[in-house]
């Protein structure tokens, strides 16, 4: 079956080159990188990288084998389109604007947005509205250049469930625009709101453009290794639904700790993702 698998930059410790990143990704049995753009400053200011810079690391990604096709913008968390501070939701414009320009020129097809309206505040009828207003000129530049923006579930109950990023995205009506859900993050929503994974994926049937796959249990919403026996999510389903509704991009989110044998965890993380992924097409008689 054709898919594409793709390692989370943060598995990897933090300030290695990255000819370095795409050597561990292809050996440890990724296909690709996703490439991380949170809210500490070394890695924001990657987008205020020059353009040739950028394009280099692109091609440098490709002809490695592990192409950086999609970038995770979790910036915004800092920075929110939907903050009450005006300088903050200026600046916020302003990363979206310079990650778009910075996913043309390495390559990247998405950007997966974190599903906050604001973080670090306390949200409202406002930071809503602002969010939806900012999110739409957003939306309208990627448009322009090609890229896809697709959000993210989160841990919080803004946006924890494809339902609820629906609601955005049938607001902006955009085919640039869709959802990247993460199974682990939704997993722990269904507990809380006694809902069903599945049944959420479906309701962003034609909208869901790829798929992060991360262990979670109820509470934890991340730093767990895949296969833990405390471990809830339902990857064979889920991955399942995700073949059914045609995306065949996937991404392993983990991260690196201190002391860890990473390249050892990210190997077997490969082969654990690998083995749900084919469980999944498999019971489904999904060959293509």
């Amino acid at each position: 079956m054709n898919y594409s698998l793709a390692l989370y930059e943060k598995a990897i410790p933090a300030g290695k080159p990255f000819e370095e990143l795409f050597d561990i990704t292809k050996r440890c049995g990724f296909d690709r990188l996703e490439i991380s753009i949170d809210e500490s400053d070394w890695r924001l200011e990657r987008l205020d990288w020059p353009t040739e810079k950028v394009v280099a690391l692109g091609a440098e990604a490709r002809n490695a084998g592990t192409p950086i096709t999609t970038l995770c913008l979790s910036g915004h968390r800092k920075y929110p389109f939907g903050s009450h501070d005006p300088a903050v939701r200026k600046k916020s414009l302003e990363i979206m604007y310079k990650a778009v320009d910075f996913a043309a020129g390495l390559g990247v097809r998405i950007i997966q947005l974190a599903g906050y309206d604001v973080y670090y505040e306390t949200g409202d009828e406002q930071t809503r509205a602002w969010f939806l207003e900012n999110l739409k000129k957003g939306v309208s530049y990627a448009a322009s250049c090609g890229i896809i923006l697709a959000f993210e579930t989160m841990e919080t109950p803004f946006m924890d469930t494809v339902e609820k990023s629906m609601a955005y995205v049938t607001a902006v009506n955009s085919p640039w625009l869709g959802v990247y859900p993460d199974i682990g993050n939704l997993k722990n929503a269904a507990v809380l709101y006694h809902g069903d994974v599945v049944e959420d994926l479906k309701k962003g049937e034609g909208h869901l453009f790829a798929m992060h796959l991360k262990e979670t249990k109820p509470g934890l919403y991340r730093d767990m290794n895949f296969g833990d026996p405390s471990g809830h999510t339902e990857y064979v389903p889920c991955i399942q639904e995700a073949l059914r509704q045609g995306i065949r991009m996937f991404t392993g989110e983990f991260w690196y700790h201190d002391g860890q044998d990473y390249e050892k965890i990210i190997t077997d993380s490969a082969a654990f993702l690998r083995a749900k992924i084919e469980q999944a097409a498999a019971e489904s008689g999904i060959e293509e």
